[in-house]
Order: structure tokens, then C-alpha cells, then sequence
């Protein structure tokens, strides 16, 4: 069948393409593990990876677009898409997570990157793009809590882990505080009642949809 013909190659394990895709990305972590993701460059990255830059300007267009994938490969499998049965268990493992990461040399320098870097037009869809594929990932556990009756009908996905991971985020970068169990145990408490509380209109007011992008021209 030529259709089966024209994908094999393509996806088949172990091929060239996924090789590649590897020893690029790992390439990048280490270069950030060293640096910090503001001087990650294609040149170093095809130096270290083994692999021609025009193959890597190929393949992700740009030094953002190829920390972009990064990015979002990295979070993947460092951060769960937790199913524990409840909406305090499903929070209380994102965040504990979520702050392990950000201890991390590639965490931290990732978010960086996401919340610092240059809000040229082209840097801040590869931002958009990021978030937008984290809200998509964690739908399934705002629906299951809604589900349980835990949180209110039509609760918007982007309201919950805003709520949940800019305190978090506030406490790493700016104050400092630190973020032990006892902090997550009440912060996920305080989540929870908030959104418990929030009236429909407001729980989905700030659909993603609805807002505004920030650019460079801004």
C-alpha cells in the first residue's frame, strides 16, 4: 500500500530523523546546563549534536523554534499529567513538581527563557504556542474534577493553572520564598476554594480564546 510506503521511513524507531531529533536535544540541555538558554546557538548546538547546521535551520527554522521543541519535550517528561482520584492530589503533585523543576538548572533557565526573553512578534507565538500546549494537556484533569462535582461546571482549563502555578512562580523568581510541602498543602487548599467560590462567569472569563497576544510591536 504506497501510503504505508510514504510514512515507514519517516517514523519508523531507531530512524535517522529521531537520531537526530536526540542528539539535537541533547545538545541544547547540556549547552543550557552550562550557560543558561540565552546563549544557546546553532552553532554550538551542531558542534556538540554532530549534525550540519543547515540541517538543524532545516528542520526547526530558528534558534527559538528549536528551544521551543526542547522545551516543550523537556516539560513533558518532567512534568505529570497526575490522575490521583482528586483535584487536591492532582494540584498537590503538579505543583510539587512543577517546583522541583524550577530548582533545576534547565527548569529555571527554561521559564526564563518563556517569561524574559525578547517579546519580538516571532518569540512571543513560540510562548503562546507553549502555554497553549500545556492548558491542552491538563484539560483532562480540570474535566475529570468537574466530573466529581470538585469544581463548577464550565471551569476554563487556563484559569485553574494560572491560579495554581503563578504563586509559584512569583515565590521562585522574585521573592524567593521557599516552597516546602506545608506551602503546597495550603496553597492547593486556597486553589481549590477559589475556584470552588468563583462564580461560572468569572471561573471562565479568561478562556484563551478571549485574550489578546502580546508582541514585539506592543
Amino acid at each position: 500500500m504506497p501510503e504505508a510506503a510514504n510514512v515507514e521511513p519517516l517514523r519508523r524507531p531507531g530512524g535517522r530523523a529521531a537520531k537526530v531529533r536526540e542528539a539535537v536535544h541533547s545538545a541544547v540541555l547540556e549547552a543550557v546546563e552550562e550557560h543558561g538558554v540565552h546563549k544557546v546557538g546553532i552553532p554550538d548546538i551542531s558542534r556538540r549534536a554532530g549534525v550540519r547546521d543547515s540541517s538543524i535551520y532545516r528542520r526547526w527554522g530558528t534558534r527559538e523554534n528549536l528551544v521551543l521543541d526542547v522545551m516543550l519535550s523537556a516539560s513533558e517528561r518532567t512534568l505529570p499529567l497526575p490522575d490521583t482520584g482528586s483535584l487536591c492530589g492532582d494540584l498537590s503533585v503538579f505543583a510539587t513538581a512543577l517546583i522541583n523543576y524550577l530548582d533545576t538548572p534547565l527548569g529555571a533557565g527554561l521559564a526564563r527563557a518563556l517569561a524574559f526573553i525578547s517579546d519580538s512578534e516571532h518569540i512571543a507565538q513560540a510562548r503562546n504556542t507553549f502555554w497553549e500546549t500545556r492548558y491542552d494537556a491538563n484539560r483532562a484533569m480540570v474535566a475529570r474534577a468537574v466530573e466529581r462535582g470538585e469544581l463548577p461546571a464550565g471551569t476554563d482549563t487556563r484559569t485553574v493553572i494560572e491560579t495554581l502555578i503563578a504563586p509559584i512562580h512569583f515565590r521562585h523568581f522574585l521573592t524567593r520564598e521557599p516552597m516546602d510541602q506545608r506551602f503546597v498543602d495550603q496553597h492547593v487548599i486556597r486553589v481549590i476554594r477559589a475556584l470552588q467560590s468563583d462564580p461560572p462567569e468569572r471561573a471562565t472569563a479568561h478562556d484563551s480564546s478571549d485574550f489578546p497576544r502580546r508582541t514585539g510591536s506592543e
